[in-house]
């Protein structure tokens, strides 16, 4: 038997790879799926089935494509419903796979149709649950994203209570537990950093889990503090149920190099969005005036996602030479399909060209700790639990992710600074500014991380885990 997890850092999503005896299982894929043909057919092995847990609200999974490509079986969990030839289990209904089998685990909460799947091993022993957004590590998933009719958010919490006492916790505490994401994904509030685990760790830690929680108190807690669900989330989920186009067609036509005076003229006439991906150190040193920045070196889906809200929106990409149908595929895991092309030779053609450029003044934490601190306007936009675990205590907190709703809160005519924890975040948020007409900006370089180690006040450090 043989499982492979293969974590995409820049989604914090988790696919598997399962294979047994020459059969493989393939569980949450990527929207791009040659890597899976690759190993099976390396394994001289057949792609069985395709698992999917639920219908993805933070990426486009593979399904449809992969089940194209291999002839494989879709399987959903009871009550979905789809626009292509799927297997809808019922629940308890196994799967056999080589020696292994595969049990569909029917766990209603994060959305009706979330399933969890149980691996049993070659002797009968359950060796692993495949826990979808039910079960992260740390955390549980939301239960907000897939009210229907009269089912509200309490409503799915009280399911999912059910789901995890009923179906997750009964479980032996030595089975590993995989999730579908880590830290940095928006379906849960507090993931932990580690992707693999155990029932039993998870029973002695994860708040949701407690054995003494009632159902009250459960709906309570998972439900508080829910930021709002990033606008492109049900839109992957009607490509996920309809269907959507191969990634290898949307990269044909997409990877189109654009001189920069083509790459203007488009621009121009279209309105699209100029992304640029490079490193945030090199776009500070210069970029084209209104482009936006999310670098391909952070969490680079799911900031695309929540920033620029329409899947549909033109784009055309700045990118280090050779990057350019990375970020095309790293697009298109989100449902963002619609890239006109690239700048030929990157932003040094644009510069060689002679055209007009912007950059953004950066500077270190220890030249604010030698300004006079009485004028400091400083703008912290990490996420709001970020910011009360600890922060310098003048700032105020302006969470990327929701910028717009504090956009009134920045000066135009007065010298302002912006950070985060180490660097990213701030110029994301810089770019935007500065494309919205905001050029008293600073960043500081490094974040909060390098602020630390300065004299400026900060609040009294609190656990991130001890907030609610």
């Amino acid at each position: 038997m043989i499982i492979h997890q293969i974590y995409t850092g820049c989604l914090a999503q988790g696919a598997y790879y399962i294979e047994s005896n020459g059969e493989v299982a393939i569980i949450d894929p990527l929207r791009e799926v040659q890597d899976y043909i690759d190993t099976a057919e390396k394994n001289n092995a057949k792609i069985k089935y395709i698992f999917e847990t639920h219908f993805h609200a933070d990426f486009v999974s593979g399904h449809v494509t992969l089940a194209e490509k291999t002839g494989a079986k879709i399987v959903y969990g009871p009550s979905a419903e789809t626009n292509f030839n799927a297997i809808i289990a019922k629940d308890n209904q196994v799967f056999t796979l080589g020696d292994i089998t595969i049990t569909a685990l029917h766990t209603p909460g994060h959305t009706m149709e979330s399933t969890c799947y149980l691996l049993k091993d070659a002797n009968g022993k359950e060796y692993a649950l495949f826990s979808g957004d039910t079960l992260f590590l740390g955390d549980v998933g939301r239960p907000d994203l897939a009210q229907k009719g009269t089912i509200t958010e309490k409503d799915l919490a009280g399911f999912l209570f059910d789901s995890l006492r009923n179906k997750v916790m009964t479980l032996a505490d030595d089975v590993i537990v995989y999730p579908a994401h880590g830290a940095g994904s928006a379906c849960g509030k507090n993931l932990s950093k580690e992707t693999v685990g155990t029932i039993g760790q998870q029973k002695a830690t994860n708040y949701a889990l407690r054995p003494d929680m009632t159902k009250e108190e459960f709906i309570h807690e998972v439900t508080d503090g829910l930021l709002p669900p990033p606008a492109y989330f049900p839109l992957n989920v009607k490509l996920n149920k309809e269907g959507y186009e191969s990634v290898d067609d949307i990269i044909k036509k997409s990877a189109k190099p654009l001189s920069v005076n083509d790459f203007e003229n488009i621009a121009n006439k279209t309105g699209a969005l100029i992304l640029d991906v490079r490193h945030q150190n090199e776009f500070i040193k210069g970029f084209i005036p209104q482009s936006i920045f999310i670098g391909l070196n952070g969490t680079f889906a799911p900031w695309v996602g929540a920033l620029i809200k329409d899947i549909i929106q033109p784009i055309l990409l700045v990118t280090e030479i050779g990057d350019e149908e990375t970020a095309i595929t790293r697009l298109s895991r989100v449902g963002f399909d619609n890239v006109l092309g690239y700048l030929e030779g990157g932003f040094n053609s644009w510069r060689e060209a002679s055209k007009e450029i912007d950059t953004i003044v950066s500077v270190l934490p220890k030249t604010l700790e030698q300004n006079n601190q009485d004028n400091l306007l400083i703008f912290d936009v990490r996420k709001p639990g970020e910011f009360l675990s600890e922060h310098i205590v003048f700032a105020k907190n302006t969470p990327l992710d929701f910028l717009n709703n504090h956009i009134d809160e920045f000066p135009t005519n007065t010298p302002f600074y912006v950070h985060c924890a180490g660097g990213y975040r701030s110029v994301i948020a810089a770019s935007i500014l500065k494309a919205r007409g905001f050029h008293k900006i600073i960043d500081i370089s490094g974040g909060f991380d390098a602020i630390k180690n300065t004299n400026l006040p900060l609040s009294e450090a609190v656990c991130p885990s001890t907030l609610k």
